[in-house]
Order: structure tokens, then C-alpha cells, then sequence
């Protein structure tokens, strides 16, 4: 059996499980799609979203790439952002990095890695403007771990400077962000203590004014 083969096995015997543990579980999914949640998380196989915060599919929406990384010109990340806030009208955005993430280790070092390390450029930006804070510490490990953190936090701050959040904040939706990061090793969630639900918590150089450039 080829390893598509076993996949696809292993996909039967899973839809036989659940359906017999719940006779209605698909259909009871199918019907459901009204998370409250938005995970924007990284790519990285070790982190199933879903499973490690005890959510089923439908209600959990989910965005991952390399880093978790957030740009204001990544449309496809800003468009799973408007329609989670816009249609799914979620009430928490998380995101959530994990200890020890390729991604960031990648950054952190000066090896060429092809094109990878255009998407990574924001990791560097955090290193050179906390690199006094992050060399300080003594290991290898201590160090990306930090930048792991440094790096959610900084993915919040963009996703509060988006048009799409603040224009939720101002006709009064109930939205909070937040930032956690996963530990790989005992499978247990940081609460990094980053929440943000108003725009007056955002610095004023990045707040819109609403009806801004209308004569």
C-alpha cells in the first residue's frame, strides 16, 4: 500500500469511528459553521489547532502559514480576517506561535534558505529592533524562544492596525485579540498576556479616523 493509500485508509477508518462514537457527528457538522474563535497560527504539523484548545472543526476558524506570521498586504490572510470578523462575526481573534518554531529559528540566523526568507524579513525586524533584550539571554533555545514570543506579540499589533478591526470596534462588535504561544513539549498553552478590544488601545499614529478623506 502506497503512502496516498494509507491516507486515505486511515481517512475511512476515521469517518467509521466517529460516526459510530456519534451517529450524528457529520451531519451535525455539516449544518454547523458559527465559531466564535479565529486562530491564526503556523503551518507546522505539531500544532492542530483544533485539538490542543479542545474545539471542534466548526468551532474554530482557521488561518495558518509559516511563523504565523500577519502582513498588511497579504491579501490572503486579511481576507480570512474580514470574513471571520464581517460574516463569522468571531469574538476573539488568537494568535497563537509555538516554542522552538522553524520559522523563527530561520530568521534569527544570517543562512540563505531561498525564498522563505522574504516572507521571514518581519521575524528579522523584531530581532534587530529587540536584539539587545534577545542576545542577552544565554542560549540557543532561549533566544528563538523569545523572538517566538516578541513575534505573536507583534502580530497582534499589526492585525489592531487593520481597517478591518477598528472599523469592527467602531459600530460597537464585540472583539477581543489576544496572543498565546504553544509549547511543543508539554503540549500547554502561554497565555502571553497580550489583549486588545478597542481601538483606544491601539497608538494613536495607527487609529482611522472614520469618514477620513470624505469632502
Amino acid at each position: 500500500m502506497s503512502e496516498i493509500e494509507t491516507i486515505l485508509a486511515n481517512n475511512r477508518e476515521w469517518s467509521e469511528r466517529m460516526s459510530k462514537q456519534e451517529s450524528d457527528y457529520f451531519p451535525k457538522l455539516a449544518s454547523q459553521h458559527s465559531p466564535d474563535f479565529l486562530w491564526i497560527g503556523c503551518s507546522d504539523s505539531r500544532v492542530p489547532a483544533n485539538e490542543i484548545v479542545g474545539l471542534l472543526p466548526g468551532e474554530l476558524f482557521v488561518h495558518r502559514n509559516v511563523a504565523n506570521i500577519v502582513y498588511s498586504s497579504d491579501v490572503n490572510c486579511l481576507s480570512v480576517v474580514e470574513y471571520a470578523v464581517d460574516v463569522l462575526l468571531v469574538k476573539h481573534i488568537i494568535v497563537c506561535g509555538h516554542y522552538g518554531c522553524g520559522g523563527v529559528k530561520a530568521a534569527l540566523g544570517r543562512q540563505s534558505h531561498g525564498l522563505i526568507d522574504n516572507w521571514l524579513l518581519k521575524i528579522k525586524d523584531i530581532y534587530a529592533r529587540h536584539r539587545e533584550d534577545i542576545d542577552s539571554l544565554r542560549s540557543e533555545t532561549k533566544k528563538v524562544d523569545r523572538l517566538c514570543e516578541l513575534n505573536v506579540v507583534e502580530q497582534v499589533k499589526t492585525l489592531t492596525h487593520t481597517t478591518i478591526i477598528q472599523d469592527a470596534w467602531r459600530r460597537g462588535q464585540e472583539l477581543a485579540l489576544h496572543g498565546w504561544i504553544y509549547g511543543l513539549e508539554d503540549g500547554l498553552i502561554n497565555d502571553l498576556g497580550v489583549r486588545v478590544d478597542g481601538v483606544g488601545q491601539v497608538p494613536e499614529a495607527f487609529r482611522f479616523v472614520e469618514g477620513a478623506g470624505e469632502k
